[in-house]
Order: structure tokens, then C-alpha cells, then sequence
């Protein structure tokens, strides 16, 4: 019998996240290109992650979840995050931007939901532009950046090295 359809729901990410939220990144680690990480992670090792992205202020997280048919559990279908562009002082007004999904939760439109709160949560913050780095290829990652106004500004050409091969990232901003 078909699940019924569930409604995903967008909200700031919480302590009680952590393991479904490494869960989601470790995916990426061990089977794609997407994030430069080549080890995974332990919750314990995520924390500073997580505790680095306060409920206001310029550098947020944002979950989405789905409530089960039945409606007894919520589900972490995925998390955008804005988090500091580079280091030194001059670039606070800058963020860098993404997007991770459970491995099911793709081509859902819950991508778009997590970008449509992250940017509206940062409406009211200090911020200048936004930045994404997309592991190259990435088609779906590349239509999203560009459905929010994002434009490819450059590509860094063989900048990583995973799975034993060389990757490209083309590198995309926004204005805010």
C-alpha cells in the first residue's frame, strides 16, 4: 500500500538533529564528490558544526522535515545552511551557501524550500552577497543555485582530488 503524502515542513535546526543531520553529510563523504570531506564524521565531531549556526544572525541552519503517515515521527529530509565565506574581517558580509538531501529526498522540491527560508531568514541581516561552491558535474545543484538568482562567476579547474580522480568547482554568487 502507497505512503501516504507527507507534508515537509521548513524550520531552524536544533541540537536534537545532530545525528540525522551527520547521517545526511556522511552520505556524501563516502559516496560522492560533493563535499571535499574524504572521512566521516561523528556526531560528537559535528557539534561545533552545528553549534556554529545560531537560531538568528547571518550564519543559519534550516531542516526539513516530514511528519510519517501516521503521524507519530519526523523525518530530517534536509538542511540548508549560510555559514562564513572566509575568515578575515572585510568578508562579514559575505556567506557561503548550500544544500545537502537524504539520499531518497531529491528532485521533491525540498531544496528550493530550504533555499526559499535560508534566504528569507537572512533577508534582514547585514549581508552583501552569497556564494556556492558546486562540485562539478552537478546539474541539479547548478539549476537550484540558478533558480535564486545565483550566476556561475568562475571554475576553479582540478581543485580537489577524490576517488582517486581531480574535480572541478564552479563557483556561483548572489546578490543580497
Amino acid at each position: 500500500m502507497p505512503s501516504e503524502p507527507t507534508e515537509v515542513q521548513v524550520r531552524t535546526g536544533a541540537e536534537g538533529d545532530l545525528g540525522a543531520l551527520t547521517d545526511i553529510y556522511n552520505h556524501y563523504v563516502r559516496e560522492t564528490p560533493i563535499t571535499f570531506d574524504t572521512a566521516v564524521f561523528t556526531p560528537e565531531e559535528r557539534r561545533p558544526w552545528l553549534l556554529s549556526h545560531p537560531e538568528d544572525g547571518p550564519y543559519r541552519l534550516m531542516v526539513a522535515t516530514a511528519t510519517d503517515p501516521t503521524g507519530t515521527s519526523q523525518r530530517i529530509l534536509g538542511y540548508a545552511t549560510s555559514s562564513p565565506f572566509r575568515a578575515k574581517p572585510a568578508y562579514a558580509t559575505s556567506v557561503e551557501v548550500t544544500v545537502y538531501l537524504a539520499p531518497d529526498a531529491g528532485g521533491r522540491g525540498i531544496g528550493t524550500l530550504l533555499y526559499k527560508a535560508l534566504f528569507e531568514a537572512l533577508a534582514a541581516e547585514d549581508l552583501h552577497r552569497a556564494y556556492a561552491g558546486i562540485a562539478q558535474p552537478n546539474e541539479a545543484s547548478r539549476r537550484l543555485h540558478e533558480r535564486f538568482g545565483f550566476r556561475h562567476v568562475g571554475t576553479y579547474e582540478e581543485v580537489g582530488r577524490k576517488f582517486g580522480r581531480y574535480w572541478d568547482v564552479a563557483w556561483y554568487e548572489k546578490a543580497l
